[in-house]
């Protein structure tokens, strides 16, 4: 049976499936797991710097295992934890230079395959399906919080 023929949930489901694992791939060659590359690449995005229980959220773990996440992270030297003045319960984690250089390879990468993804696509096509899939968003995200 043919994927499409099972509707649109599984069709999307393989899709994520897919793409996941080639971005995985391709970020695994730089000695870092897929949460280490999504941690640096959203330091980055946020100006370098996080709160850690911001980036426990995010990747909704135990705070245990992101403290095992940035431990590896630390040891590579790609960020680096400190209190925050105005909170001392407060951790912050901060990209390092080296850090914000691997992230930028990531980044790299996550682009190479989202040009495989749409490889054939027109303009046209491609800004026609993010429209439809941030519409799906909405969709999903609307129902989740009515």
């Amino acid at each position: 049976m043919n994927l499409k023929d099972k509707g649109l949930g599984p069709l999307l489901g393989h899709v994520s499936q897919l793409s996941r694992a080639c971005m995985d791939s391709r970020v695994s060659r730089y000695g870092v797991t897929p949460v280490q590359a999504h941690v640096l690449l959203y330091l980055n995005c946020k100006g370098g710097q996080a709160p850690q229980n911001e980036l426990t959220g995010l990747r909704r773990v135990k705070p245990s295992t992101m403290n095992g996440v940035l431990d590896r992270l630390e040891e590579k030297g790609f960020v680096r934890r400190s209190v925050s003045g105005s909170d001392a319960r407060c951790r912050l984690v901060t990209l390092t230079e080296k850090g914000a250089e691997q992230q930028a390879l990531f980044q790299r990468s996550y682009l190479d395959v989202e040009q495989t993804m749409v490889r054939g696509f027109s303009p046209e096509e491609q800004a026609q399906l993010t429209a439809l899939l941030e519409r799906i968003i909405h969709n999903l995200e609307e129902d989740r919080n009515p």
